[in-house]
């Protein structure tokens, strides 16, 4: 007995020596499975940031702006002698003239007769406009974006530019590649904007963008439009208004004593004349700019520009029109240098807000070829010259603008503004695509007085942080001094000085009215 019990005490105390053996494998084995979970959920959240960080908001930002506007323009032109249709009526072989002798002196007073142009005050009481753009900003990779925006720009009850084109101005004769979107045309939603950027080239501050350029709406105009600023992308808007396609190579050195500065060297297509043909003997039409912006924070700007024109052709290459035939390219007039120098800066806590003013300074430099159209070169011969048989001039002109304003914008979210821009004899930049509907203002030859007050809704944001709606009203005033504002072609006229049987290419306009109000969207 004894000798079994001692056996069963034996196997006893074994089993209870296995049982934490047992549990301690169980454990290990749980342990190992919890490991196992841990990891599965570690790369499932893995997985699931990854998802996140390529899902739409993490890459792409959509914005944009609508605006519906209503213009009352009011002008008054001189009486003048058309000359085109002077020539018109001297080339009709039912009117006798013998070409290899040339006209008359009656044949040539029956053709300047027939093209007299009585003084006129045209207008047009009440257009209305729809303007939409749609902003697309994307991450593609690392330092890689691409920025996108599509524009839509129309008159009420048209499709075309019949409502806002005449025979002024040049740059309003119809529209051109560089301002589509700008001037308006169609319903149709073109491309205004595209291009690529990459940043950090080498880990340096330094970057490269190709494409259709944002060479439209810079500073200081962004004041008046109630925009931000335009960036480092953006053009000074007294020497270029126009969508370039091209490209860009800038520089933003660190600097403790010129905070934001940064430099860029800029070129642009401004039009391709094609293949090369026995009747095709034009060059392209380029633009290279340096700009050099010394100094960019939120209370100051400054910004020095120069840019080049090469090979500037004669007219549009696009579907304009004048005097009802369809204008195009023949030739090339030369070259024109440009320079610039502005600032704007902003004081607060003047009273009760914020006072915001610039200064901007333009000379252009013209250096023409020998080469005319219709007789007329890059800002050089008139067609009173041309009819008296004066040889064609080559001589360069140099003209200068001074464009200044200030806008006081109120806690209450009211923005009162006024601004003046001054051109010379001789003054033209490259700014049609500029939104003003008689003709670009900074492009005037002569006086330009806008006064305006823009009042904000004061609603909480949404589709981001610069989303903003407001009404705006405003008031431009023309006082032309010379003929040929926004026009590289032809000698300019003092206004003064026409009369009946001064011949011109377009109907000189004397002063020029434009009321405006407008409804803007920004999101």
């Amino acid at each position: 007995m004894k000798r079994e019990m001692a056996k069963k005490v034996v196997c006893i105390a074994a089993f209870g020596m296995m049982l934490p053996l047992a549990a301690q494998a169980a454990d290990e084995d749980l342990m190992l499975k919890i490991e196992k979970l841990s990891k599965e959920v570690a790369d499932l959240k893995g997985s699931v940031k990854k998802v996140e960080d390529k899902s739409i908001g993490k890459w792409l930002t959509i914005g944009g702006d609508y605006r519906f506007r209503v213009d009352s323009l009011h002008g008054q032109t001189s009486a003048y002698t058309n000359a085109m249709a002077v020539n018109a009526y001297l080339s009709n072989p039912l009117n006798g003239v013998n070409p290899l002798t040339g006209p008359t002196p009656a044949q040539f007073g029956a053709a300047m007769a027939y093209a007299a142009v009585p003084a006129t005050k045209p207008k047009n009481e009440t257009l209305y406009t729809n303007k939409f753009g749609l902003d697309l900003h994307a991450k593609a990779t690392q330092d890689v974006t691409v920025n996108v925006k599509l524009a839509m720009y129309k008159s009420f009850g048209s499709q075309g530019t019949e409502a806002t084109t005449g025979t002024y101005f040049a740059d309003r004769v119809g529209v051109m590649d560089g301002t589509i979107g700008h001037v308006p045309s169609s319903s149709l939603l073109d491309v205004d904007r595209a291009y690529a950027t990459w940043s950090n080239i080498a880990d340096q501050p330094v970057w490269f963008s190709v494409g259709r350029r944002p060479s439209t709406d810079g500073a200081p105009s962004n004041l008046r439009s109630n925009r931000e600023r335009p960036g480092n992308g953006g053009t000074p808007a007294l020497l270029v208004d126009y969508a370039f396609d091209g490209m860009t190579l800038g520089w933003a050195p660190d600097i403790e004593m010129l905070p934001g500065a940064y430099a860029k060297v800029c070129y642009g297509r401004g039009f391709d004349s094609g293949f090369k043909t026995s009747t095709n003997s034009l060059k392209d039409t380029d633009m290279l700019g340096i700009a050099i912006i010394p100094y960019e924070t939120d209370p100051l700007r400054v910004w020095l520009q120069w840019n080049r024109g090469f090979d500037i052709f004669d007219a549009s290459a696009m579907s304009s029109t004048s005097f009802g035939m369809p204008f195009s390219a023949s030739t090339n007039l030369g070259s024109i240098d440009w320079y610039g120098a502005g600032a704007m800066s902003t004081l607060k806590n003047i009273g009760p807000g914020s006072l915001n003013f610039f200064t901007d300074f333009g000379l252009s430099i013209t250096h023409p070829s020998s080469n005319t159209s219709n007789g007329l070169g890059l800002l050089t011969n008139t067609f009173d010259g041309i009819f008296a048989g004066q040889a064609p001039s080559t001589s360069s002109k140099t003209g200068w603008a001074l464009y200044a304003g200030l806008r006081y914008d109120l806690p209450s979210k009211t923005k009162i503004g006024f601004e003046f821009n001054h051109g010379s004899e001789n003054w033209i930049p490259f700014t049609p695509a500029s939104d003003d509907m008689w003709t670009a203002k900074l492009g005037t030859r002569g006086n330009v007085f806008e006064p305006y007050i823009i009042q904000e809704l004061n609603l909480k944001p949404i589709s981001s942080y610069f989303a903003k709606a407001f009404f705006k009203l405003g008031y431009q005033y023309y006082d032309f001094e010379y003929t040929g504002s926004n026009n590289w072609v032809g000698a300019p006229v003092k206004i003064s000085s026409i009369q009946p049987t001064t011949a011109l290419m377009m109907a000189p306009v004397k002063t020029a009215h434009d009321i405006y109000g407008t409804f803007e969207v920004k999101f």
